[in-house]
């Protein structure tokens, strides 16, 4: 593998254990603010994001390249709100998923038609995480300052997984 790709795909693996901790992070907040329902959605993603990190871990390994964890900053830990918190949530997406982009587009300037592949299917798992976030965001800008309809949001976020994610991928 290509020294700058290696070190890219280093820096994919630290980007998705950081929205893997950040995850957490938001699930704290939520279950401190008896927002439950949340919470389990965000543990949910936590899981998700730490299944990427070993998926990009274990193809940097198959080729045969060096795996360089990276230190981790702390997650932010305050949200004023629901919705700045998924606010929050989907502006790490789209960080994510730019990132891929760069990515793919380095794999592809080098030829490196094995990394494509991998990268493809995870730029199409990030088309549903951001649309699945995005649409958290319309419900909490719809529901503003109800605190039943917050209350019935949280309740159904728990079985609310896109086919994807449902089918375990």
């Amino acid at each position: 593998m290509d020294e700058a790709l290696q070190q890219r795909f280093n820096d994919q693996i630290a980007l998705e254990l950081a929205s893997a901790y950040a995850y957490l992070q938001m699930a704290a907040w939520c279950e401190a603010r008896d927002l439950t329902g949340f919470a389990t959605w965000m543990r949910a993603q936590w899981s998700e994001e730490s299944q990427h990190a070993l998926k990009f871990v274990d193809f940097v390994l198959d080729r045969g390249a060096e795996v360089e964890l990276q230190p981790l900053a702390a997650p932010r830990s305050d949200y004023a709100s629901p919705l700045e918190l998924m606010e929050q949530a989907h502006a790490h997406e789209r960080e994510v998923t730019a990132a891929i982009g760069a990515l793919y587009q380095l794999a592809s300037q080098l030829g490196d038609y094995a990394s494509l592949s991998l990268l493809q299917w995870f730029l199409g798992e990030q088309i549903e995480e951001e649309a699945s976030v995005r649409q958290i965001v319309a419900e909490l800008r719809m529901i503003g300052d109800d605190s039943s309809a917050l209350l019935l949001l949280d309740r159904e976020l728990p079985g609310r997984r896109s086919p994807a994610r449902s089918a375990g991928t």
